[in-house]
């Protein structure tokens, strides 16, 4: 994700995100993982409005640990389970796939986006690979940031 502006547009994306939750008065939650570790950033909550200075600290790092994201974001999903059975949960993960983990499907989601930010001449295709092997949606970055 470090490559061009990949993380920068991620970034942006995130603040999208967040502000249409915000409009839908949805709750929303952020696991943010890079370099070897992953954290929670922001538990299930009603989603406020959100700027740069907020996200502006979150970085990237080689090596992603997608595993480990996806198991901290499959136990905040469990939670709010529990704690709203009724309620639709989605994830979307926004990744360039560069790594070596095969991780399983995240559990607890109603849905799953995989938002692929793999561009250029050498796309490794692994984020339609986790699409397909978790049943998920795969969409282009380049195609969500057009839209809107």
């Amino acid at each position: 994700m470090l490559d061009g502006e990949r993380l920068a547009r991620a970034k942006g994306m995130l603040i999208a995100l967040f502000d249409r939750a915000y409009r839908e008065r949805a709750e929303i939650a952020l696991v943010c993982f890079g370099g070897a570790c992953a954290e929670v950033r922001r538990q299930p909550d009603a989603a406020h409005w959100w700027n740069e200075r907020w996200v502006a600290p979150i970085g990237g790092g080689g090596g992603t640990p997608i595993a480990l994201g996806l198991a901290s974001a499959s136990t905040v999903l469990e939670r709010a389970a529990r704690r709203r059975p009724s309620q639709r949960r989605w994830l979307w993960v926004l990744t360039d796939g560069r790594t070596n983990e095969q991780p399983a499907t995240p559990l607890n989601a109603d849905r799953i986006v995989v938002v692929d930010f793999d561009e250029g001449f050498a796309r490794a295709g692994k984020c339609a690979e986790l699409a397909r092997a978790w049943r998920a949606d795969h969409v282009l970055a380049s195609q969500l940031i057009d839209a809107s």
